[in-house]
């Protein structure tokens, strides 16, 4: 098979047409800006991929099965390539893509834009809990077996799997949501009148968690299904804050089904509705206000458009601002130090991943109480780090996540990526090292 000497657009447009993906998947799958695989797309062998995103290409042309190199030599020959071993330069007049799109770039060492080196060509399932009972008891949930639970027990079974799950106890997670799913029915069914609102917001809730525990795992179709539960049970109790509540977990689950922009507008529109009908007097309000738009400016980063996703964090930090502290009211971890691992993540998912472990450096980590947000944190900073070339500190830093919460590391498909990249990318003792810690840990390469 001919090597690419130097990749163009149109031979990376080839490459997508030859693994029959969209400009969104291929973009997802090298790690890049979505315009900037449309603009390689549609400038073709005037523009060139920056450095980092031509061995990103090697990677995946490498990795490519026969079929899809057949097809890919195909595309070129028929006259959508670029330059081949043996074959002309690109024209004169092709500029190199810079990976800014337009933006501008500081060209420092603090802010580096980069954009990860390598997707792996197919991800296997990481090592996760079993769900199947879960999604049994989602899907047609049996009447419980045992004693029917009063509403105090039900509300304290709920608290306890939220807490479960903040702490990354995915195992007791599970447990409990396949015991209390069945027991809904017959909680509400016992309820006073002036009780149902309270019990569709423990409703609300549990879809709430079992949605974010699918998320954690990769069902994402099935999250949507849970979310939806969710939803529509915090419309029923006529709570403005459990509708808020709830349209945070629609709101992800629409992001890990890849549609950004539906996120960005349903976070909007709800914070919008919360704050005029509550005019955020109570600080469950405001940290649910704020947590929602934190929501909505990560779907605005993944969909790449920086300008609301900044928005978005400055509006975050005005409402922690108002709020004072850094609390967990309503289940959201919400205050000033939740903002900040937020500006981590969405410098990140900008490509900014210098500027993601400069502000990374600037957390107080005795501030994060929660060990889902913690050990996020450090999945970050390793994802940030691994972007960066700097495969050691990668390392150190996933090591650092999984002591805090073991089974965060083994659930994610995230964390499995990096642990790939990192086998793949670092050398030496370093990949030696990380596909050790992959092993120990149980993490799926």
């Amino acid at each position: 098979m001919a090597t690419v000497t130097t990749w163009t657009g149109q031979d990376a447009n080839a490459l997508r047409s030859a693994l029959r993906m969209s400009v969104t998947a291929f973009a997802e799958h090298l790690g890049a800006a979505r315009r900037t695989v449309a603009k390689w797309s549609s400038q073709g062998d005037n523009v060139r991929p920056r450095a980092d995103m031509q061995a990103a290409l090697d990677t995946v042309l490498s990795r490519a099965t026969p079929e899809v190199r057949e097809r890919f030599e195909a595309l070129r020959t028929a006259g959508t390539s670029g330059a081949t071993t043996g074959a002309a330069r690109p024209q004169a007049g092709a500029h190199a893509d810079t990976g800014d799109d337009g933006d501008g770039g500081s060209g420092s060492d603090g802010d580096v834009r980069r954009r990860d080196l390598l997707r792996r060509a197919a991800i296997s399932v990481a090592a996760a809990p079993n769900v199947a009972p879960l999604l049994d008891a989602l899907i047609s949930p049996a009447h419980s077996d045992g004693a029917a639970l009063s509403l105090p027990q039900f509300s304290r079974a709920v608290a306890a799997a939220k807490i479960d799950y903040q702490a990354c106890r995915y195992g007791r997670v599970l447990d409990r949501l396949v015991t209390l799913l069945p027991s809904l029915e017959a909680v509400k069914s016992g309820a006073e009148c002036e009780q149902r609102s309270q019990v569709e917001v423990l409703a609300a809730d549990l879809y709430h968690v079992v949605g974010s525990v699918l998320l954690k795992v990769g069902d994402r179709g099935m999250a949507l299904v849970a979310a939806e539960r969710s939803t529509r049970a915090a419309a029923m109790s006529q709570d403005p804050v459990a509708i808020a509540a709830s349209a945070r977990i629609m709101t992800h689950a629409l992001m890990g089904s890849g549609h950004d922009a539906q996120a960005v507008a349903l976070a909007s529109n709800a914070a919008d509705s919360l704050d005029r009908e509550t005019r955020l007097a109570l600080t469950d309000a405001v940290a649910v206000y704020g947590a929602l738009v934190l929501r909505g400016a990560i779907a605005a980063a993944r969909g790449d458009d920086r300008d609301t996703a900044h928005a978005m964090l400055d509006e975050a930090t005005r409402a922690a601002t108002r709020l004072g502290y850094d609390g967990n009211d309503r289940w959201t971890g919400f205050g000033a130090t939740n903002v900040l691992l937020h500006r981590v993540n969405i410098a990140l998912t900008l490509g900014d991943a210098g500027t993601a472990i400069a502000i990374a450096r600037t957390v107080r980590l005795e501030k994060v109480t929660l060990a889902e947000r913690k050990a996020s944190l450090f999945v970050d900073v390793a994802r940030a780090y691994t972007q960066w070339g700097r495969y050691e500190h990668g390392l150190s830093a996933l090591r650092t996540a999984y002591e805090v919460a073991p089974e965060e590391i083994r659930c994610r498909p995230t964390v499995q990526r990096i642990a790939s990249d990192l086998t793949v990318l670092a050398t030496g003792s370093v990949r030696t090292a990380a596909a050790g810690f992959a092993q120990s840990t149980g993490i799926r390469l």
